[in-house]
């Protein structure tokens, strides 16, 4: 169910919104291929008439499953926008869309849950990546010297 309030009630007072909203509401899932939502998105959000517009402030809070891109290994990352502000012009031609009285803002709360994405998720700042298997490390005081490609090495013993 979508993020919606009824413009028609404030005029009387502000309204305050606090519920969850699935991850399923906010269509993300293929966005980041590193990056997953299982649960809700919570928000707390007041709700205020302006003279021309609307004004939205508030609270969201949402974790995200991520997979670390250097190493691959899974961890919770946690995305707090403590001070989200959104304002919805009720005139002009950037005005929100009203229907049946009501405005939604799953959208709006949508792109900017999408900018706060972590843009390389980490599991941890010093992640070293894939650990390298030690078939493949190199041997304290053996020089290994870059193979050569097989076609290099075919063109090399050509004499001119």
């Amino acid at each position: 169910m979508p993020v919606t309030f009824n413009v028609c009630h404030l005029d009387a007072k502000n309204l305050f919104l606090s519920d969850d909203l699935p991850a399923s509401e906010l269509d993300l899932d293929s966005v980041d291929e590193l990056i997953g939502m299982s649960q809700p998105l919570s928000y707390d959000l007041e709700v205020e008439k302006l003279e021309r517009g609307i004004l939205v402030q508030g609270t969201l809070e949402l974790t995200l499953e991520c997979e670390c891109a250097r190493c691959l290994k899974r961890y919770q990352h946690s995305l707090l926008l403590k001070e989200w502000a959104c304002h919805l012009a009720l005139e002009g031609e950037d005005r929100v869309p009203i229907i049946n009285d009501c405005v939604d803002l799953t959208p709006y709360i949508r792109e900017d849950i999408l900018l706060a994405f972590p843009q390389h998720p980490l599991c941890e700042p010093e992640c070293k990546g894939l650990a390298i298997p030690r078939s493949e490390q190199k041997k304290p005081g053996v020089v290994q010297e870059p193979e050569a490609p097989a076609a290099w090495a075919e063109l090399n013993k050509l004499k001119f």
